[in-house]
């Protein structure tokens, strides 16, 4: 195998993982989202704290890395040899394509303690960390939901 497909073969798997991760700030929204009724509820934030949104955990990173774990290890030695080092290649590989997929699509997020105008029920949303417009105690909020899921944006 040449140099530059073993490169193809370790880089690519990278770009379907960053590809994978989702954007989970308040003011983004998917495509299905876009001219969707919403309903709105106001509500001034109590709390804030910055959390961890840990990274997806798709078979995707497991796949790609044991496709090149066993690419790597196929090319170790020769006959008997080289099919073991393909199969140990193939479990390390996979192991690390999960652990990569984990940390690639890891990403800051923030607890949102927020009373509800209406009906003063206090509830806690996370959603992702947006450092260009971050929520202050005492700031007023717009609850949005649609399809189930809410987010809350200034």
């Amino acid at each position: 195998m040449t140099k530059k497909m073993h490169i193809l073969a370790i880089t690519a798997p990278l770009f379907l993982l960053s590809a994978c991760a989702t954007n989970l700030q308040g003011d983004s929204y998917s495509r299905d989202d876009a001219r969707q009724v919403q309903t709105v509820e106001f509500g001034t934030i109590e709390d804030v704290r910055l959390v961890v949104i840990e990274g997806t955990k798709s078979p995707i990173g497991s796949v790609a890395g044991a496709a090149v774990g066993g690419i790597a290890g196929s090319a170790i030695g020769d006959g008997k040899g080289a099919q073991v080092a393909a199969v140990i290649g193939a479990i390390a590989g996979g192991l690390a394509g999960a652990a990569a997929e984990e940390g690639l699509t890891k990403s800051q997020g923030e607890e949102l303690i927020i009373r509800l105008v209406t009906s003063n029920k206090i509830i806690a949303i996370v959603q992702a960390y947006n450092p260009e417009r971050p929520f202050h105690i005492g700031d007023r909020v717009k609850l949005m939901t649609i399809n189930g899921e809410i987010r809350v944006a200034q």
